[in-house]
C-alpha cells in the first residue's frame, strides 16, 4: 500500500478526488442556481427572498472554494471549467425562475440532490480515515440539512 504525505492510501485518495470533483461540479451548479434566483426573483416576497438567496450563494461560494482547496490538499486538480461542471453535475438547473415558490423549490431540490453525494463521500472518507475531508463534508451536511428544513418550512412542507 502506497501512502501519500498525508498518510492516506494514494489509490483511495484518487477515488476520493474524483468524488470531490463531482461534488464541486454540483456545488457550482447549486451556486449558479442561487445566483439566478437571486437576480430574477419577482413578486411580493422579493425583498426577503433576494436577501436569503444572497446569503445562501455567499455560503455556497465559500463551500466551492473549500471543496477545491481540499482537492488540492489531497494532491488533485479541481475542475475549473464550465464544460467540466456541466458534464459532471447531476442536480437540477434552473433557468429564468422568477416565481417565489418555484425558486425556493429549485433550491430545495438542489439541496436534496447534494445530500446523497455528500453522504456517500462522508462514508468513503471515513472508510479511508481521511478526517480532513470527513470533517469538511460533515459540516456541509449539517448546514444543508438546516437550510433544507428552513426552506421546506417556508414552503409549508415537511422534511
Amino acid at each position: 500500500m502506497s501512502l501519500n504525505s498525508l498518510g492516506l492510501n494514494k489509490a483511495q485518495v484518487e477515488k476520493e478526488i474524483a468524488s470531490l470533483n463531482i461534488l464541486l461540479s454540483n456545488y457550482q451548479t447549486y451556486y449558479q442556481n442561487l445566483r439566478g434566483v437571486h437576480w430574477n426573483i419577482k413578486g411580493k416576497r422579493f425583498f426577503e427572498l433576494h436577501i436569503k438567496f444572497e446569503e445562501l450563494y455567499n455560503a455556497a461560494q465559500e463551500q466551492v472554494d473549500q471543496i477545491a482547496e481540499r482537492i488540492l490538499t489531497l494532491g488533485g486538480v479541481p475542475f475549473n471549467t464550465l464544460a467540466s461542471y456541466v458534464k459532471h453535475a447531476t442536480i437540477p438547473v434552473g433557468e429564468n425562475v422568477t416565481d417565489d415558490d418555484k425558486a425556493v423549490r429549485l433550491i430545495t431540490d438542489s439541496i436534496v440532490a447534494l445530500l446523497p453525494l455528500e453522504r456517500e463521500l462522508l462514508t468513503f472518507s471515513d472508510e479511508i480515515n481521511d478526517e480532513g475531508t470527513n470533517t469538511l463534508i460533515s459540516n456541509f451536511i449539517v448546514e444543508q440539512e438546516k437550510n433544507l428544513w428552513m426552506l421546506k418550512s417556508y414552503l409549508n412542507e415537511a422534511i
